[in-house]
């Protein structure tokens, strides 16, 4: 079997991401990579969103951006607008198709679909995958979302709405999402924090279905294209080692009080590039160990009160655009953390801290 410098576990958006930083900065120009995955083919199965804090290689890739967001309950709407921090969505397929053309062309990158099929005893491991059950009574992020195409000039492309409470909360904290990409064609998305226990929760069609038809006032649309997924809210219990670099979820990677990860794995990726000959003598890149505590106060509070949690983010966002917008994309100081803080319900969150 043969020998790889480096291996990849998992051909999804982190394995992908980091073979794209380690080609296009020359670091395979003499080190053969190994990307273990076994899917059949790439094609459009996801829709990254997140704040463009800072610059990242797939611009070519956005389906759209956006200045303005707005969030509402049943009795309230709040709009806000970021100039400097664009919210961007990036499409999977163009995304995939891009690395792909990129990789093809270098012969030391192999694909593969079982790390059975090569020797990976010396190579340095990047391992994207969770190797064991993740527990379904913990708090997850699940979700599905559908692009719709109306007859009709129907949505307002210039701003989304990232989240609606005005919706059906069965004791858990519910909410819709929608991505206008044109004025005849939306991501709208139904998006539940809880555990995955609940099977009553996954009546997903029925719940867009219902919300497109009822909140937005659509008859008449037809679907191109639907996802699913579940993210984990909570770190996986994973250790990295000199031989094996746990990366995106598996790597903690996403936030856990929003679920964003797509940028995050940029940075990982880029750290790890940068120091790829001293990997194993510097610090585990993280998200920041305020936001891992913060983060966990907050988790804590949702699984404890979902019924507050609605006004609980609606009052978030009356923070600065900025102030929030830094805050759950991890690049927040001292300042803007407090100005969030300050509108958070305070016994409940000092309780939350001792419980």
């Amino acid at each position: 079997m043969k020998d790889f410098d480096y291996v990849i576990i998992g051909g999804g958006c982190a394995g992908l991401s980091l073979a794209y930083e380690l080609e296009i900065n020359d670091r395979l120009k003499d080190k053969t990579l190994a990307i273990i995955e076994n899917r059949k083919e790439y094609r459009r199965d996801k829709t990254w969103s997140f704040w463009k804090v800072f610059d990242h290689n797939f611009d070519d890739c956005v389906i759209k951006s956006w200045n303005n967001f707005t969030i509402n309950t049943s009795e309230s709407s709040h709009e806000l607008t970021s100039k400097k921090f664009p919210y961007q969505s990036i499409d999977s397929g163009k995304f995939y198709k891009k690395i792909s053309s990129k990789l093809s062309a270098n012969s030391n990158v192999s694909f593969y679909k079982n790390l059975n099929e090569i020797n990976s005893e010396n190579s340095l491991i990047f391992n994207s995958v969770f190797q064991k059950k993740l527990d379904k009574s913990d708090l997850w992020q699940h979700f599905q979302g559908i692009e719709i195409e109306t007859p009709n000039r129907t949505f307002d492309e210039d701003i989304i709405n990232l989240m609606d409470f005005n919706c059906d909360q069965r004791n858990d904290v519910h909410f819709f999402y929608t991505l206008p990409f044109s004025k005849n064609k939306a991501l709208i998305e139904t998006t539940w924090l809880s555990d995955l226990k609940d099977q009553s929760l996954m009546d997903y069609d029925f719940q867009l279905e219902n919300y497109i038809k009822n909140n937005l006032g659509i008859k008449n649309y037809k679907i191109n294209f639907t996802e699913k997924g579940a993210i984990p809210l909570f770190y996986p219990s994973l250790r990295n080692d000199n031989k094996i670099i746990n990366i995106g979820s598996a790597g903690g990677m996403t936030r856990l009080s929003t679920g964003y990860t797509f940028l995050n794995i940029q940075e990982h990726s880029k750290y790890i590039v940068n120091n790829i000959k001293k990997i194993d003598k510097v610090k585990t890149f993280n998200l920041g160990k305020k936001y891992q505590f913060l983060d966990k106060v907050f988790l804590r509070v949702l699984q404890k009160h979902p019924e507050k949690m609605p006004n609980i983010f609606f009052n978030m966002f009356k923070a600065s655009s900025g102030t929030i917008i830094k805050f759950l994309s991890n690049k927040s100081n001292f300042i803007e953390d407090i100005s969030i803080i300050s509108k958070m319900p305070k016994l409940i969150f000092f309780k939350a801290l001792f419980n």
